[in-house]
């Protein structure tokens, strides 16, 4: 008998671990396209934010300094009422790289006029985020 339980071994058969492996498999398979889908969705969310906090120092620089509707304001001259150390302050561009703002480098912002989505942003991002999603910083 002591002989006996010598020679048995402990230990998994391969059909038990593919089992397991299989199982992991599946739960990888359902939860990495909702990591995935939740990371755009956070991207889209800092996107708004930032649309937001530029629209805000837009409307603080017109009240600071005088300024009437349709007066233009540079990135540079906001600077003042955007947190520093950010990457929109330091930036002044999205998280893929484009900038805010009109004109043709971006940077450029009208009292009294919403900021609008880069259109990059919005060609990555809005299969997560619809146009309510956006309003009223897309047109």
């Amino acid at each position: 008998m002591l002989q006996n339980i010598q020679n048995r071994r402990g230990g998994f058969t391969l059909v038990e671990i593919m089992i397991v492996v299989a199982i992991i498999a599946l739960l990888a398979a359902i939860a990495v396209p909702n990591f995935l889908r939740a990371r755009k969705r956070s991207q889209a969310t800092r996107v708004l934010e930032d649309l937001r906090i530029l629209d805000s120092a837009t409307d603080q620089y017109a009240i600071e300094n005088n300024k009437t509707s349709g007066a233009g304001a540079n990135l540079t001259d906001l600077k003042n009422y955007i947190k520093t150390g950010t990457v929109l302050y330091t930036t002044g561009a999205d998280i893929f790289g484009d900038t805010y703002g009109a004109g043709s480098s971006g940077g450029t912002f009208t009292v009294d006029s919403l900021p609008n989505v880069p259109q990059a942003a919005w060609l990555t991002l809005s299969d997560v985020a619809p146009n309510t999603f956006w309003s009223p910083y897309h047109n």
